[in-house]
């Protein structure tokens, strides 16, 4: 069952998660990218932008 929540910039995230993976987001052409390992092609994600903290 998938579930997402948030509240009060709280996030509950429950679903069948394998692993988490941080990653800084880069530029790409006129765009931005992430990178993660190939084992994952095909796989459904999740991208958070989180704020970036002082």
């Amino acid at each position: 069952m998938r579930r997402v929540k948030v509240m009060n910039g709280n996030l509950d995230l429950r679903d069948n998660i394998d692993v988490i993976i941080e990653k800084r987001v880069t530029k790409f052409g006129s765009g931005a990218k992430i990178d993660c390992p190939k084992e994952y092609l095909g796989k459904r994600a999740y991208i958070l932008i989180c704020k970036e903290e002082d």
